[in-house]
């Protein structure tokens, strides 16, 4: 795995433009993480290299672009295609399998909760695109999921300045609320269904 940290300080050198490069790969199953990229996004606007609005905007571009080119490689190129080149940039059989029972059983609101996961926001998108879920649909439920994660986690980049190292005992809380809102969400479905 030395190669993804040569790989990530490499991008992160390019600025802000870097956080739209590294947000694109980490979409599009690159293994950078986002959890490391968006962080260094709110150093970027502490240390006056960028504005907020310029961080959030770079890394949600980046990662909508990269979101919708996994989609789109799923939709057209099918779930075998998709098994056999995802082997080369990490994406494994059992997650794909994940993802996919994920979407069957949530449908749009998946690829919203998907977005707020680690381990199911990369991949997704493939289950969508396999799904052929009408693309506007996919882009906003993926915009309106990545845009949480985003802004929290440069701003925890901004608010820890040059103590990224800290950012770590934080990120906890909000998986943890990300899971409490979509077990919440998945309750209300399942009993909207028996009703």
């Amino acid at each position: 795995m030395h190669w993804i940290t040569q790989v990530t300080q490499s991008v992160l050198a390019l600025g802000v433009l870097g956080v739209g490069v590294g947000m694109f790969l980490e979409s599009a199953y690159i293994p950078l993480p986002s959890e490391v990229i968006l962080p260094y996004a709110g150093y970027l606007v502490a240390s006056g290299r960028a504005s907020f609005p310029e961080a959030v905007l770079a890394a949600l571009l980046g990662g909508l672009m990269g979101a919708w080119a996994g989609y789109e490689l799923a939709r057209y190129g099918g779930r075998a295609l998709v098994e056999h080149w995802g082997r080369y940039v990490g994406v494994r059989r059992h997650e794909l399998d994940r993802a996919e029972r994920w979407f069957r059983r949530y449908g749009d609101g998946a690829v919203f909760f998907g977005r707020l996961l680690p381990g199911v926001r990369t991949f997704i998108s493939l289950p969508a695109g396999l799904a052929a879920m009408p693309r506007g649909r996919f882009l906003v439920f993926s915009l309106l999921g990545a845009l949480p994660w985003t802004v929290l986690f440069t701003y925890l980049g901004y608010f820890f300045g040059q103590e990224p190292s800290r950012l770590g005992r934080y990120s906890h809380w909000f998986l943890a609320a990300v899971i409490l809102l979509a077990a919440i969400w998945a309750i209300g479905l399942w009993r909207r269904r028996r009703a």
